[in-house]
This record gives structure tokens, sequence and C-alpha cells, in this order.
């Protein structure tokens, strides 16, 4: 401020204002430059986390609070500064407490999503069509066909050990008729939801959390809703099947998509799961090694 009171004094305030920028730029070194990325990549990433959630609303209240309170402390309210100053220092704790849920989701994510990035920058994708997506979207279509109403958790980098265990646990080759099988009105396990791992059927009749969002479609069952709750807390790939009207849905990661064929299934699955596929397949490789030098050491 006091090298911008000295430029004005020697100069018009256009000149004064772009040289005053000009030595500012010539001050910055490497290190400012890195602390302006990180700045802006939380930034980023806090903002786009918190746009479809609750939690962007309280944040708009704070933002509103901090600048009523800049206000009055430029105005001169001394009184109502005090007040919105001592509640703010205050409210921090309220705050934690308030985001809890938020925060830990958005730690949970910020440790997985840097490291899908990785992985797909690597090039760990596979251009054969998938056995898993196939008979997935075998399943899901006929359930639609039938109206049979159905819900499948895909397991990607972030783990969900919590809803396995809160189910029937399986290990099963994935199959159309078992999945039919599972979801079919008669079955025990049918109100619950599929959890698949490592391209096998984890587990059966799982509970999954609701949304916790008050912005979803009121003409959303309990599917949908566990569906939107489940792409909230993790990176897992959900698909809903409507019992009403046989529509087919995909949640991911807040984004809720609708009215999907067999061909889009298979092309929005195949794009999602690409991670997945090629992890499985090293996995698979990797075994088929070990087994094949088990077997020459027996010989």
């Amino acid at each position: 401020m006091i090298l911008l009171n000295a430029l004005l004094k020697n100069g018009s305030l256009p000149s004064a204002f772009w040289s005053f920028i000009k030595i500012q730029l010539m001050n910055i070194s490497f290190v400012d430059i890195i602390d302006i990325l990180v700045l802006s990549f939380v930034l980023y990433f806090a903002v786009k986390f918190l746009h479809v959630r609750r939690a962007g609303k309280l944040i708009f209240g704070v933002s509103l609070w901090i600048a009523f309170l800049a206000v009055s402390r430029l105005v001169g309210l001394y009184a109502v500064s005090y007040i919105l100053n001592y509640f703010l220092q205050a409210g921090i704790i309220a705050i934690v407490v308030l985001f809890q849920p938020e925060l830990r989701e958005l730690l949970e994510k910020m440790g997985t999503e840097p490291l899908k990035g990785i992985r797909s920058f690597s090039g760990s994708k596979t251009d054969e069509k998938p056995i898993l997506v196939d008979n997935i979207c075998e399943a899901v279509v006929e359930m639609s066909r039938t109206k049979t109403g159905a819900l499948i958790v895909i397991e990607r980098s972030m783990p969900v050990g919590d809803i396995i265990r809160s189910g029937v646990e399986m290990d099963a080759k994935i199959s159309p008729y078992l999945l039919r099988n599972i979801f079919f009105d008669g079955s025990p396990l049918h109100d619950g939801a599929v959890v698949i791992r490592d391209m096998r059927i984890a587990s059966a009749g799982c509970l999954l959390p609701l949304t916790r969002r008050g912005d979803v479609d009121l003409d959303l069952g309990t599917r949908h809703r566990a569906a939107i709750g489940m792409s909230e807390v993790s990176d897992a790939v959900i698909i809903v099947v409507s019992e009403e009207t046989g529509t087919i849905s995909v949640a991911c990661e807040n984004d809720f998509t609708r009215n999907f064929t067999n061909q889009t299934l298979s092309a929005k699955l195949t794009q999602l799961l690409s991670s997945v596929i090629a992890e499985s397949s090293s996995k698979s490789s990797r075994h088929g090694r070990h087994s094949r030098a088990s077997s020459s050491k027996k010989v």
C-alpha cells in the first residue's frame, strides 16, 4: 500500500496502477506460484464438492455473516460488529460439528480422487467389452422389462466394506440369472442392494445410506434415494431399476441419470468401470502366473 501511494504521487492513476502490478509480478517467486496453484485446487475441489449438497447453503449463510461483519466494521457499527464477531468466533466449533459428515466425506474423496487421476493418466483402460458389463446389462434390462425393482452397487477405488457387512456375504460369480433371482419378488434379499467387488457378487441384501439432499425429486422412491446417498459417500457406481416404471437409472459421484437403454447403459458402465476392469484383469493375470508357477514346481 505504501508503494502504491508513492507511485500515485509520481504519476497518474492508470500508469501508477500498471507500475504497481508490474512490480508485484516481478516479485513473484516459484514458491508463490505453487502456493497459488495449491490454494486454487483446494478452493475448486471444495466448491465442486459442496455445490450439490446442503452444506453449500450453509456455506452461503456463513459467507453472508462474514460479509455483514465486514460491512459493519467498515461503516462503523461497533456494537453490531462486536456481536457478529463474538458469534462468529463461537460458531467455528458449531460449523465443524454441523459439517462433520461433509468434512469426512471431503477428506475421503480427496484421498481417492488423485489416485484415480493417476490411474487414468497411466492409461489403465481396456477396449475389450467386459463380461462384467454384459452380464449386468442383460440382468438389468430384463428386470426393467418385467418391472422388477433392483439396486446394484459396483465398488471402484473407495472400499465399501461396511456396506458389504450389512448384508449377506456371498462371494459368487456374476450371472444374469443369479442377479435376477436375488431381486425376484419372492427372494428374502430382494429389498436390499447387491454389492459387486472385484467382478464378483460380494454381498446381497445390503443397506445403503439415504441421501441428505433436500432437492431430490419427490417422485423418486427409497431405492433411488439410497442410490443417490451411496453416491454421496463413495465413488461406487449404483444402478437402479424402478419397480413402478421399469426405468433404469445410474448414480455415480453425485451425478444421477435416468432412462438408460441396453446400449446407453453398456456404454456408460464401460466408461465408468474401465479402471475396475483393468485392475481385475491385472489381478487375474498375476493369479494365473502364480498358478502356473506353482504347477511347474509340483511337476
